[in-house]
């Protein structure tokens, strides 16, 4: 039991930890960050004086959005300076008992990177925690109708986004599978079959492992990549991998030649992949290498055979 100076508050945080976990990944798109600053928020969570708390879930979403802000202000400037494309750290979304609801696909992700912090904090908080602006003003320090005009420009960029399809998960399977083994052995036929004319590529190395520094656009450029990895590595299909899903997207965990620990999401339209978002940095990979490996949340069952996916549910 967690030592707290107010009686049964305790149970009040741990209860809240998922929902405050939930916003602060979105406000940060990383795992680990968001991980600090629950802890920091529980820090703050015990020095309160009992007077200070009336609604316990409210104040502690108070702290976390407070904490995130600060945070948003130091990753810009990260960010500015990031080697290549920066992705948001992939999250297993394939167990209910994470409860991270609603949207964290990865284009919505990058779609709150566009936004101000204010903007995103607020967005968040309204359009997905369905809190009110009253609320809201007081984890800003902002009135009411200036939380209610963030939200509405945040509302509107976001809304640019194409319309995601309903989700078949048998389909993302299927695929995401057909995609690895033919990308692995260089059936460029099969993946011309499996890909969009406009499709893109995205990797993120952040400068720890290899990645294209710059998005690659269209059929024809992916497939030139895809192709050259594949004679690069002979050809060959990795000894451990698995299929899984990532920030609601199909995808696939594999251990690279290189040693790198590789996450792949695919992002489908019309049956066939229009987007690959490739996450080889290892400090952003590294909290799934469990879900590889079948030690941790997500993991494949160690009777399961290599590269073969075991439901979870």
């Amino acid at each position: 039991m967690i030592a707290n100076p107010k009686s049964d508050d305790a149970d009040a945080f741990l209860k809240a930890r998922p929902r405050l976990f939930a916003a602060a990944y979105r406000m940060l798109g990383s795992v680990s960050d968001a991980e600090d600053i629950l802890q920091d928020a529980y820090l703050r969570w015990q020095a309160a004086a009992p007077a200070q708390v009336q609604d316990p879930v409210g104040y502690l979403m108070r702290i976390t959005t407070r904490l995130c802000l600060d945070q948003l202000k130091s990753a810009r400037v990260r960010r500015e300076s990031y080697p290549g494309e920066w992705l948001p750290e992939p999250i297993l979304t394939e167990d209910a008992t994470e409860l991270l609801d609603h949207d964290v696909t990865v284009a919505l992700l990058l779609a709150l990177e566009l936004l101000s912090p204010l903007e995103r904090a607020a967005f968040l908080l309204h359009d997905i925690f369905e809190g009110a602006y009253e609320d809201i003003a007081a984890a800003l320090n902002r009135s009411p109708e200036a939380c209610r005009q963030l939200a509405a420009r945040a509302r509107r960029k976001v809304q640019q986004l194409p319309p995601k399809e309903p989700e078949r998960p048998e389909q993302g399977q299927e695929l995401a599978e057909a995609f690895f083994r033919a990308s692995r052995t260089g059936d460029m036929a099969s993946l011309t079959r499996m890909l969009t004319q406009d499709v893109q590529l995205i990797s993120d190395g952040g400068g720890k492992a290899m990645a294209a520094l710059n998005p690659i656009y269209g059929r024809e450029k992916v497939l030139r990549l895809i192709e050259g990895i594949a004679r690069k590595f002979d050809q060959a299909t990795p000894d451990r991998w698995r299929l899984c899903q990532l920030n609601g997207l199909p995808a696939i965990l594999h251990r690279a030649k290189d040693g790198i620990l590789q996450a792949t999401s695919l992002e489908i339209r019309e049956g066939r992949i229009a987007r690959v978002y490739v996450t080889r940095n290892p400090d952003k990979t590294r909290h799934l290498a469990g879900a590889l490996d079948g030690n941790g949340p997500g993991g494949a069952s160690p009777s399961c055979p290599k590269g073969q996916f075991t439901p979870e549910h």
